[in-house]
């Protein structure tokens, strides 16, 4: 029996209104995803990969059409229905790495599970085998003003996935890094993908990002131009 795409978009218009007319950012975008699949949204600046990660992370809801993620509307979510998705089975990484100054790498980590009714046994075993995914144990008591570019990104990328989410979404995960660092964080990912089996859909008009994604979904002017499988 065939499974349901873990995500699903229908004709998914996005408008914005400025100065006193409408911004379409996406435009009748069909779009769907299996669990498993290592994928990237890939376009210029302004195309819409970042506006179709929001919503596809319930960040925000669509003008037009249908986005189911896990068989959720998203366009029907309550705030706090979309807050609950977010909390148990979506995990982000952003080209900025947010991590709090003033907490260690492990309380960086612990803190995407403190909205879940977890011990604090339950969350150190968590956060414990999140940072040994991205090999960084030894760094759990030190604060992020001691990592270096590429640490913190993996930091970022534990946090991510201390939740074992059944997705994670990552906007431009590359864009501060050198090139050896981003390498590594990008096989990091596909080391996580594979053994996990995590969906993985990047938004990244980086080459390196694209080397790694095992389909490309071309983004421009809001619309997909086209969905191909990637010849790695």
């Amino acid at each position: 029996m065939k499974k349901e795409p873990i995500i699903h978009v229908k004709n998914v218009s996005k408008s914005y209104p400025i100065a006193g007319k409408e911004f379409m950012a996406l435009k009748q975008i069909d779009l769907s995803l299996n669990e498993g699949e290592f994928a990237g949204i890939v376009g210029p600046s302004g195309s819409g990969k970042t506006t179709l990660l929001n919503i596809l992370g319930s960040l925000d809801k669509p003008t037009q059409g249908d986005a189911f993620v896990l068989n959720k509307d998203i366009k029907a979510l309550s705030h706090n229905e979309a807050a609950s998705l977010r909390n148990y089975h979506i995990g982000f990484i952003f080209q900025v790495f947010n991590l709090l100054p003033v907490y260690t790498v492990f309380e960086n980590v612990e803190f995407a599970l403190l909205l879940q009714n977890n011990s604090a046994k339950e969350r150190r075993e968590a956060v414990m085998r999140a940072l040994n995914w991205v090999g960084l144990t030894d760094h759990a008591d030190k604060r992020p003003d001691k990592l270096s570019g590429g640490e913190s990104q993996r930091v970022a990328i534990a946090r991510a996935m201390v939740k074992a989410p059944k997705i994670v979404l990552a906007d431009e995960p590359t864009a501060n890094l050198d090139s050896e660092n981003a390498h590594e964080i990008l096989k990091t990912m596909k080391k996580l993908n594979q053994e996990l089996g995590t969906t993985f859909l990047f938004s990244t008009h980086d080459e390196k990002v694209m080397g790694y994604l095992d389909r490309i979904i071309h983004l421009r002017d809001g619309k997909i131009e086209k969905d191909e499988k990637n010849k790695l």
